[in-house]
């Protein structure tokens, strides 16, 4: 089975290698029921795999020091929906029933999943090839109200400079 080259890509499949590099971001952490309140960093190693059709994230963050959450991260681009989508894996130890999916509008991804624990929203805002800001919010079974979880300014660096 041949991977599909770069050039064979649809600009949407395109448009998922923004998230591919090396990345250390500063983040601002809200209060939650899985969280306390405060300051973590984070790293973020993102690789296209085959030909570019997907985008493989492995991220860790760390608050003190201390390895504070991880996720496995991968990205599509669902054709015949029209959506991207990000299935996610991580430290929580939730099964996703189902990708979050979305859409871009310009320079942001804006990425969404329901659980029966209820809606997670994910953005990521491109500051041109060598920033992105992300900004993670949670909305809970029977709630109106979205609330802040996570949100981040990441910079491109060097990948034999993190550890993830």
């Amino acid at each position: 089975m041949n991977a599909a080259s770069f050039s064979s890509l649809s600009a949407d499949h395109q448009r998922l290698q923004a998230l591919v590099g090396a990345w250390r971001g500063e983040e601002d952490v809200a209060a939650t029921q899985w969280a306390d309140e405060g300051a973590a960093t984070s790293e973020i190693l993102a690789e296209a795999q085959f030909g570019g059709l997907f985008v493989v994230q492995r991220y860790k963050q760390r608050r003190d020091g201390t390895v504070s959450f991880g996720s496995h991260n991968v990205f599509g681009f669902d054709q015949q929906a029209k959506l991207v989508t990000m299935h996610q894996f991580d430290s929580m130890g939730f099964v996703p029933a189902s990708p979050a999916t979305g859409t871009w509008n310009g320079d942001e991804l804006v990425l969404e999943r329901s659980s029966p624990r209820g809606a997670a929203r994910v953005t990521y805002s491109f500051d041109g090839d060598d920033a992105y800001r992300m900004r993670l919010n949670f909305k809970p079974a029977g709630s109106d109200g979205w609330q802040d979880m996570v949100s981040g300014l990441y910079r491109r660096v060097s990948p034999s400079s993190i550890n993830v």
